[in-house]
């Protein structure tokens, strides 16, 4: 990759080619063409080993400097110093939901939870299976998690508060996070990792399913702080427990070592392509404002789901006026070439995923065919 940071417009401005459609998906979901067509061009001879990245031994030098460059990369764009790691686990945040209570809360210590939709509903739940008295401080359900809370009955007593970055369901997103909480911050920062710069000065620790904007499925990020993590349970299975993976820089067993390579791969990305994380950021300001636009202006026949002050960045969800539109809508998006455009099977609709690698020339794209349809319908 080149290590010249171009302009953003210029970074992402990618034609189609191969054949390839413009990947709305919510997950797994668009990786940056450039890296795909590193990772092919090394498929079978990776860094002249004469193996393939999925054939050689994780033991191998140059793996573990890999992996050990990989949370560097991780730290640097974050601009985390000594005091964090980056360790990489298995079993998506769904494991993160009980991995966090079993080390932090399974004797039954007080965490709070944020309810913001379906994946903190599950965290929460998932607390309770696990021995923790978790508990409620803020939830949206009333108002169908539309939007983010903005008050919170945090108990004094809680071990951490846990809240959901990102909702990729309802199309919600934290803008900034609770400043004065009695407990330290943790989040599952699944689908706006590394979207935009992050300032963790509150948290303790957050984690990350790979396949929204770092890599493929199979790889979890866990950003934790040892001196948090040395507060952990004693005598949990070693595999679960997060000292486990600090002591043995995330190689105690074998890990996800191809969805690592790859996350390295977008983290170069990132920093020589985009530069760095507020160019991202700005990238991706820029094309969810024009879509929410384009659902704005449309006189109600694009009608958002997530109220304007909790709107995401990543995740634009939508609704037409009726089912039949909606699923007309869906297959003539695909004919043009547009891709991964249904709202979750929980809750239905349209929802556009516009995560960092999905090109502005996709969502130009997909505005220019939502006004066609309209304009149609």
């Amino acid at each position: 990759m080149s290590s010249e940071a171009e302009t953003p417009e210029k970074a992402l401005k990618a034609g189609r080619g191969y054949g390839r459609v413009y990947n709305f998906n919510g997950g797994p979901a668009a990786l940056p063409q450039e890296v795909l067509e590193e990772a092919a061009g090394e498929l079978l001879n990776w860094r002249g080993s004469g193996m393939s990245m999925m054939e050689i031994s994780h033991r191998d030098k140059r793996v573990v400097q890999m992996v050990g460059d990989c949370e560097s990369d991780i730290l640097a764009l974050l601009g985390l110093g000594s005091e964090w790691r980056a360790i990489f686990l298995q079993g998506g945040a769904s494991l993160q939901f009980a991995m966090i209570p079993m080390n932090f809360a399974a004797d039954g210590a007080v965490s709070d939870y944020v309810n913001t939709g379906m994946w903190s509903d599950k965290a929460y739940k998932e607390a309770l299976v696990c021995g923790s008295k978790a508990r409620l401080a803020a939830s949206s359900q009333k108002d169908d998690f539309t939007r983010i809370p903005d008050s919170f009955d945090f108990s004094q007593e809680a071990r951490y508060v846990y809240l959901t970055a990102n909702n990729t369901v309802r199309g919600t997103e934290w803008r900034s996070f609770p400043e004065k909480a009695p407990a330290p911050l943790i989040s599952d920062m699944s689908s706006d990792f590394l979207s935009r710069p992050l300032d963790l000065k509150n948290f303790v620790l957050a984690h990350a399913g790979a396949q929204k904007n770092v890599g493929p499925a199979g790889l979890t990020i866990v950003l934790i702080k040892p001196e948090f993590a040395a507060t952990g349970k004693k005598g949990l299975p070693r595999l679960l427990d997060y000292r486990t993976y600090l002591e043995s820089d995330s190689m105690y067993n074998t890990p996800p070592v191809f969805s690592i390579y790859v996350a390295g791969l977008v983290m170069k990305w990132l920093r020589n392509k985009i530069g760095g994380l507020s160019r991202m950021a700005a990238i991706n300001q820029k094309k969810a404002a024009a879509l929410y636009l384009a659902i704005d202006q449309s006189q109600g026949f694009y009608r958002g789901t997530a109220r304007e002050d909790s709107r995401s960045l990543m995740n634009v969800t939508f609704r037409l006026p009726t089912p039949e539109l909606e699923e007309a809508f869906l297959a003539q998006a695909k004919k043009e070439g547009l891709w991964g455009l249904n709202g979750h099977r929980s809750v239905g609709g349209i929802r556009a995923s516009i995560y960092n690698a999905v090109p502005a020339e996709a969502v130009k794209t997909l505005i220019e065919f939502m006004a066609e349809f309209q304009r149609r319908a």
